[in-house]
């Protein structure tokens, strides 16, 4: 039987995904850590959810956008990183501008600040370059990828081919126009003055500028855009979906699933998180119970001190819990298996033991991540 760290074998980009609020941040991170621990890789961790719960779920403050080194007793080594959206703009405008007069002039118009200040869509693109630039240093054996929820994600994979598209469209070609051609710009010039009025002369200015100045880096852009789709679609680069047991998580990660699928990605695995212990669904521990349900009450309630009454009102609410947690378990169980009855290799984990929110138990848990089995069909 395979285990999870079996089933991404040597690949060298890891991306989880996923709804939000079932762990995957943590997941990531300690998968990350575990890695680093046990084997000889130089490995990074990078997030680009906006929600930035990287810094908590390691225990280290101050991640930013340029990796930081983890203090680690392991193998290998840990650093993390977490995208900073204007930062990283900048740097890849200051790469691609013919020379620095360009790129200040994009980097001081007005219009560039808003769009990649404000507009979330914006970092769907950048997160996708960053990644590819990290992985172009050469610095990391591993890298893994934190994404934003599920919707979001889905933006976060297509932004490449929409950034080539929007290099290659008619409304690109549309609004420089008048400022390379004397034709077009006097066929324009009624639309311009409209706008001139209703937006001011300015405004449409810092477009016409923002546009032109962008349109001299297409072929960066493009090239790029491209080199990043090869990159998710590489064989060293995997995906691991992770989603909690209960019905709102499981049907986005569901669709996910099929998503990646139908862009033909490679995907390692599909982890169900928070599970409850394998153990509440042994006939053990409802046998357990049942004793318990035949003691005499009457010496339990003299020993500790409470009338007949309180204690068997008690016992009566401990059986009644266990025989939840007990269909709740075997209910989990089902699920995986309906699961593992797909293409997708299935692994489960049980909720996490104590705190995870150092980095001691951030690897606890990570060690545990990485020895999950699969789950098998005929489970």
């Amino acid at each position: 039987m395979s285990t999870l760290r079996e089933s991404f074998g040597d690949c060298r980009i890891i991306v989880t995904c996923g709804p939000g609020g079932i762990g995957k941040t943590t997941s990531a991170a300690a998968l990350a850590t575990a890695i680093a621990t046990n084997e000889s890789l130089r490995v990074l961790v990078l997030t680009v959810d906006p929600a930035r719960r990287l810094a908590d779920a390691l225990g280290v403050p101050g991640i930013g956008n340029e990796p930081q080194d983890v203090e680690l007793s392991g193998a290998g080594t840990l650093s993390v990183a977490m995208l900073d959206p204007r930062a990283s703009w900048d740097a890849l405008i200051r790469r691609q501008a013919a020379d620095e007069e360009t790129a200040e002039r994009i980097l001081q118009n007005v219009l560039y600040q808003n769009i990649t200040r404000r507009f979330v869509q914006s970092h769907d693109y950048i997160a996708m370059e960053r990644l590819h630039e990290l992985v172009g240093r050469g610095q990391w054996d591993l890298i893994v990828v934190d994404t934003p929820p599920t919707r979001n994600a889905l933006d976060f994979l297509d932004a490449p081919t929409r950034m080539a598209d929007f290099f290659s469209s008619r409304f690109l070609k549309w609004i420089i126009a008048p400022t390379r051609s004397s034709v077009t710009s006097l066929a324009a010039k009624p639309l311009t003055y409209m706008a001139d009025k209703i937006l001011g002369n300015q405004f449409l200015t810092d477009i016409t500028e923002f546009f032109l100045l962008l349109s001299s880096l297409y072929d960066g852009f493009v090239e790029r855009a491209r080199e990043v789709e090869s990159l998710l679609a590489e064989e060293s680069t995997k995906f691991l979906i992770v989603s909690t047991p209960e019905p709102i998580p499981m049907r986005e990660a569901t669709f996910f699933n099929e998503e990646l699928q139908k862009r033909s990605l490679r995907i390692g695995g599909w982890l169900v998180n928070r599970m409850l212990p394998a153990s509440l669904n042994l006939t053990e521990t409802t046998t357990g119970v049942a004793v318990l349900a035949r003691e005499e009450m009457a010496l339990v309630a003299e020993l500790i001190g409470v009338d007949v009454a309180t204690m068997v009102a008690a016992r009566d609410r401990m059986v009644a819990i266990a025989e939840e947690y007990t269909i709740v378990a075997d209910r989990e169980r089902s699920q995986l298996a309906t699961l593992a009855a797909g293409d997708t290799p299935v692994f489960g984990a049980f909720t996490a033991e104590g705190e995870i929110d150092t980095l001691q138990g951030v690897t606890s848990f990570g060690q545990r991540l990485l020895s999950a089995e699969r789950v098998l069909k005929f489970d």
